[in-house]
């Protein structure tokens, strides 16, 4: 068939499965502001970056329950029903995988599902804090505390999320949980124009000015923390009216009064401690507190926390080192002391949203008796920027994950279709990534490796990449960059990144300073000491290092085990330009994410055996005119199909039970010879 104008609402119909197709089709739909295309079962959801509320309200959604897949226009509804039905009709657990790169549209695609799901799960005409509205409402507490504006995306989301929801066996919403992924704990301190930190630093700044009193708070441009860039207000967020309606949403998840008022108290200490500047001071590599200014701060910060003063600056300042005879106290030179100050305050933040996450699973409640589940999963996609650090290896890590597993399914699929046709399906070829993965999280791999330079008290980040240098010289997945003596490039299913070892030392170790972790666990507000529950004897006297790199990797590894255990179904979210405006297609954009995604490789699969499948029907309709005296006398459409391609002279193609099934290249044939009945041009479809 040729594609109609308004192009094909399934790639899988097109005649030609190629880049090029794929591309005119997706950007002739978006047009027409069709934003959903499928790819068999995947969804390509194209970001339209303006409202399209139409599309989402109650009647679509009634629209779509329980319709056949396929039967209506492409949906982010209508893979949220298959799972349900799925779920419902089969006792299968179901997982949604929802990817793509920063601004593409993960997090409101996320939302849609959920709000899908609680429709269908819900009770209706139940007031008041349901499981179902509470797990809504968790999307605007986690993305004040877990979102920020990058040059990417005025909301990005700077974790991950997986949301369990589970349903009792009447088919209702009966309890869910949040599990939450790497946390960017280093923007806490360190931003550049025209990015902007936590959202919740700005909606505080803007609260009512009871609030700000009480914190001491100024402007937010009065904040190291916030003004090294120079982005403040960002088009589209009204910092004051999200604060409110932050404490809205943390009210119908079951954060109490009391409890909002602590949150915000240690989000405001954390800027306070970042306006604490240290000089030198009198003793060699010593420091004092700065300036009156930083003075204020101090005591601030102190009184926010709870915790004494001059404890909070001695902790800042010095460090006790333990040996077998005595307790030396060792002064820190003004640059150790900011070292030490950011670490405090990117521990006290990260302990900050865990303790929020919990909260709101407690508050949610999971139902022990719950046998049936959705899990739906939105994570950053792949990224390659200028400078790539720790946080992207990681990012990457988990995308070459998942991209193994997406090549699995779609490559279980294909072997399902041919099975169910009783054809042959040899041809197939299967690209893996296990060389890559290898390469990351092997015993004597590149986490390993780190975790070891990590331990090593004299290591650097030049030792460190000497070390891979020597380790990883012959693999092919690893390239030494010509002139760089610390840069190592990694190469990834979705393209060569670079990546720069300055940080990843620091970067990977979760440890905190001992004197911090006193300082904390003896505040007098219960809440901030909860944040810091005393540690084993053995473990509190010395700044323990734990593996940022290897728990990431077992909570990666848990994660797979849950989703192999489901039936997965995936929507691949696609940014369409760089400007985040609407009725702006850029092609060269579009490919790189859909190879990025997969879906180029989801595609081959297909084409790599026979990327061609019409029905008997089909076939006859479209290529009876190559041999109209065959069709004389007979209504069987299979036997009129083997008479066809027998006159054509085609080989490798194969007839299954429904459909015909050709190779590659073999449809253009037949279209040419068509064409040259016909006298008349093919419409390449």
């Amino acid at each position: 068939m040729e594609a109609p104008p308004g192009g094909v609402d399934d790639m899988t119909r097109l005649s030609y499965l190629h880049e090029p197709g794929v591309l005119q089709n997706l950007a002739t739909r978006y047009e027409l502001n069709e934003i959903y295309t499928y790819t068999g079962s995947i969804l390509i959801a194209v970001n339209p970056f303006q409202r399209l509320p139409h599309l989402y309200d109650t009647h679509m959604m009634e629209q779509y329950k329980g319709a056949d897949f396929g039967e209506l226009s492409p949906h982010v509804f209508a893979i949220a029903d298959v799972a349900y039905r799925e779920m419902i009709n089969e006792g299968k657990n179901n997982s949604i995988l929802v990817s793509g790169e920063s601004g593409a549209g993960k997090t409101e695609t996320t939302k849609m599902l959920m709000r899908y799901l609680a429709h269908l799960g819900g009770r209706s005409g139940v007031e008041g804090r349901t499981v179902e509205q509470q797990v809504l409402e968790s999307n605007p507490v986690l993305e004040a505390f877990g979102n920020a504006k990058t040059v990417r995306n005025n909301n990005s989301s700077r974790f991950g999320k997986f949301v369990e929801i589970q349903f009792d066996k009447t088919g209702r919403i009966s309890g869910a949980a949040i599990r939450t992924y790497l946390l960017e704990r280093s923007r806490v301190c360190q931003i550049n124009t025209p990015e902007r930190n936590y959202h919740c630093f700005y909606f505080l700044c803007a609260a009512p000015p009871e609030d700000t009193q009480r914190y001491k708070l100024a402007d937010a441009r009065s904040f190291h923390y916030l003004n090294q860039s120079s982005c403040i207000e960002v088009e589209g967020i009204n910092d004051a009216e999200e604060y409110l309606a932050t404490r809205r949403a943390m009210d119908i998840v079951g954060i109490n009064e009391e409890e909002q008022e602590a949150i915000f108290r240690v989000v405001a200490a954390v800027l306070h401690i970042g306006n604490i500047n240290f000089a030198k001071g009198k003793e060699v590599d010593s420091s004092v507190i700065q300036d009156d200014n930083s003075r204020f701060h101090l005591n601030t910060a102190s009184e926010l926390l709870e915790c004494d003063c001059n404890n909070l600056e001695k902790a800042l300042i010095t460090r006790e080192i333990v040996t077998p005879e005595e307790i030396i106290t060792r002064t820190l030179d003004p640059e150790s002391a900011l070292a030490s100050r950011d670490a405090l305050a990117k521990t006290i933040y990260s302990r900050l949203f865990d303790w929020i996450v919990e909260k709101i699973n407690v508050s949610i409640g999971q139902d022990p008796n719950s046998k049936q589940l959705i899990g739906v999963l939105d994570i950053y996609g792949f990224e390659s920027f200028k400078i790539n650090s720790f946080e992207q290896l990681c990012i990457n890590y988990t995308n070459e994950k998942l991209q193994q597993h997406f090549n699995q399914h779609v490559f279980k699929m294909e072997q399902e279709e041919y099975t169910r046709e009783e054809i042959n399906w040899s041809y197939i070829e299967f690209v893996d990534n296990q060389d890559v993965l290898d390469l990351i999280e092997k015993k004597g791999g590149l986490i390993a490796l780190l975790d070891e330079a990590c331990m090593f008290p004299r290591s650097t980040h030049e030792t460190f990449a000497q070390k891979l240098y020597t380790t990883f010289k012959n693999n092919k997945r690893f390239v030494k960059p010509k002139l760089s003596r610390t840069d190592f490039t990694v190469v990834h299913y979705a393209g060569d990144v670079t990546y720069q070892a300055d940080h990843f030392l620091d970067k990977n170790k979760d440890y905190v300073v001992a004197e911090h972790q006193d300082l904390l666990n003896a505040s007098s507000c219960p809440f901030v000491a909860s944040l810091f529950p005393s540690l084993p004897e053995e473990s509190s006297k010395s700044s323990k290092f734990s593996s940022i790199g290897s728990r990431f990797k077992l909570q990666l590894q848990s994660l797979m085990e849950t989703l192999s255990s489901t039936e997965p179904h995936y929507i691949r979210c696609v940014k369409p330009n760089n400007l985040l405006k609407p009725a702006i297609f850029e092609n060269t954009n579009v490919i790189q994410q859909l190879r990025c995604g997969g879906v180029l490789e989801a595609i081959r699969i297909s084409c790599a055996g026979y990327p061609t499948r019409k029905t008997f029907y089909e076939f006859v309709n479209r290529f009876g005119v190559l041999g109209p005296e065959l069709l004389e006398g007979s209504n069987d459409d299979k036997i009129a199909c083997q008479k066809i391609l027998e006159k054509m002279k085609l080989e490798n193609y194969q007839i299954g039970k429904t459909k015909v099934f050709l190779r590659a290249g073999q449809m253009a044939d037949l279209d040419a010879r068509r064409a040259e009945v016909l006298g008349k041009t093919v419409c390449f479809g």
